[in-house]
């Protein structure tokens, strides 16, 4: 199914197995044998790889480097997928959106609430104290 050198490609079954666990619900007693969600998986890496492949064919006939969304689009209507581009515009639309609002991590320098001079005086001490502390000993 997938080409060589892609078959080490895979998808996390963790991910998979929780995707299709919220799908299908263990109260409507329907259950996904382990070798069917393999082969999920082995379907999801090769429609991933048609859409990537199609998609920086597009981004390369137009002299893009970067394969943006509008090539993800293009890609799924010529491979006859039209069905998913609202769906997955819209989620594209949402991840940017999310990564727009997420909080952005602070360095420890910036938590620590002390002006550079004065963490540089305190390292000084430390260092001035550890000399001290080695010369005693010899």
């Amino acid at each position: 199914m997938a080409p060589s050198g892609t078959d080490d490609l895979s998808l996390p079954k963790a991910t998979v197995q929780k995707i299709i666990t919220e799908i299908l619900q263990p109260s409507q007693g329907v259950t996904f044998a382990r070798d069917a969600r393999d082969l999920l998986i082995d379907c999801c890496v090769e429609f991933i790889t048609l859409i990537s492949s199609e998609a920086n064919e597009i981004a390369e006939k137009e002299a893009k480097k970067t394969i943006g969304t509008e090539h993800i689009d293009k890609a799924l209507r010529e491979l006859g997928f039209p069905e998913y581009v609202q769906e997955v515009l819209a989620s594209a639309g949402e991840h940017k959106e999310a990564l727009k609002t997420r909080e952005k991590k602070t360095n420890k320098l910036d938590q620590c609430g002390l002006s550079e001079a004065e963490l540089l005086r305190q390292q000084e001490e430390l260092f001035k104290s550890a000399n001290e502390k080695y010369n005693q000993g010899h």
